[in-house]
């Protein structure tokens, strides 16, 4: 069974902010760790060395072989950009993402040089949707 290099820890979320080097960076993480904490309802959680993840779910990978565990949202504060993770993808996201500011996405990977580039409150409403689809899609699959 493939496994998840990436796993959930006891690491210090608060430790692992404080040590962000770019002034920036640690700045906007303290804002999207009280945002994600606040919409999720969730405790903060290391997931390896360099992501802060909120709750978790099981699922079983496309390509087979058993399950894993992985967060319903999260961020990592990397040094090219604050990257946030919205697990469901952009798909459903186009409104909002045209309204949020300057951003670039990967598969489910939002990101951010500055949050003072983007609206805090579209930013904000992203981050519930997709919260709430991942606990949808986590309700359905238990059904």
């Amino acid at each position: 069974m493939a496994t998840n290099k990436t796993q959930e820890n006891d690491g210090d979320v608060n430790a692992f902010i404080a040590s962000v080097e770019n002034d920036i960076r640690r700045r906007d993480s303290e804002t999207i760790l009280e945002t994600m904490t606040r919409l999720s309802g969730e405790k903060p959680r290391m997931w390896g060395n360099s992501i802060v993840g909120f709750g978790s779910y099981t699922y079983k990978p496309k390509a087979g072989g058993g399950e894993n565990s992985w967060m319903k949202i999260g961020f990592s504060p990397r040094k090219q950009s604050m990257t946030l993770y919205i697990m469901d993808g952009f798909s459903s996201y186009d409104a909002l993402l045209s309204k949020v500011g300057k951003h670039s996405t990967g598969v489910s990977c939002l990101y951010i040089k500055n949050l003072d580039d983007v609206d805090n409150d579209v930013l904000e409403e992203l981050i519930s949707e997709s919260i709430a689809s991942v606990e949808e899609r986590i309700a359905s699959s238990s059904d």
